[in-house]
């Protein structure tokens, strides 16, 4: 019996993210006993050892060069979940290397070619050597990916506050103590029956508490479930009263 893939790409794009997954994989176990991590471990961790000097320096020293990429389980959660819903226009907080970003673009063209709606993926990334990084595998990609992004390089809560179309899915994979004011910058632009997916919710429940709380208060309109993801993978769904 044979098993379609859960994703439908070309061959060179398939195995380009088969390696782009093993490369991460052995990175984080290189560094991360339990072989993943999450930002809020390495925070603690950078503050416990540097206690005197500035952790969001630090932080974003130690991630430069590291992938963090999604699990390959969660993007191809992504990318069926965006296709189940028709969805067109995304916001990807923190972009990295661009890994998870090809799954959304593949699945925001296929929605697009199913529905004729228009649509893009609004990738971020704060470190340009990153951004130039993932623009190198979009282009090993081609045009089938590449065209469906549009990178905002910079500091995302400035990058997101204009020009955004209505948005169908936030994927919230950042600094888990920017997650909500990045929740909250992009909020306006959630359509009603807009998906947020964040990250390590479990085993960066403590980083992620004042996200948790607002995503779970019930005047602020979401309806959330933790899926049994590895380290958790919250899906909350935005149905403002």
């Amino acid at each position: 019996m044979s098993f379609s893939r859960p994703i439908n790409a070309p061959p060179h794009i398939q195995q380009l993210l088969s390696q782009l997954h093993q490369m991460s994989l052995e990175q984080e176990a290189s560094f991360s006993k339990e072989g993943k991590m999450s930002s809020s471990d390495v925070l603690r961790d950078i503050e416990e050892e540097q206690p005197n000097n500035n952790p969001k320096e630090n932080f974003d020293r130690f991630m430069r060069d590291k992938f963090i990429a999604l699990d390959e389980d969660k993007c191809q959660f992504a990318y069926q979940l965006i296709n189940a819903m028709g969805a067109t226009n995304i916001v990807e907080a923190g972009t990295s290397f661009g890994v998870s970003t090809i799954y959304l673009a593949l699945a925001v063209a296929r929605t697009k070619a199913a529905t004729g709606k228009p649509g893009v993926v609004i990738a971020t990334e704060n470190e340009s050597e990153k951004a130039a990084i993932a623009r190198k595998y979009w282009a090993q990609c081609g045009p089938e990916v590449e065209q469906e992004i549009e990178l905002r390089e910079g500091d995302l809560l400035e990058t997101l506050k204009e020009g955004l179309p209505d948005i169908d899915l936030l994927l919230l994979d950042v600094w888990s103590t920017l997650s909500l004011s990045t929740l909250k910058t992009v909020l306006p632009r959630l359509r009603p029956g807009a998906v947020v997916l964040t990250d390590n919710t479990i085993s960066g429940a403590s980083g992620y508490a004042d996200l948790l709380a607002y995503l779970r208060a019930p005047e602020n309109g979401f309806q959330n479930m933790t899926l049994p993801f590895t380290n958790g993978f919250e899906m909350s769904v935005y149905r403002p009263q």
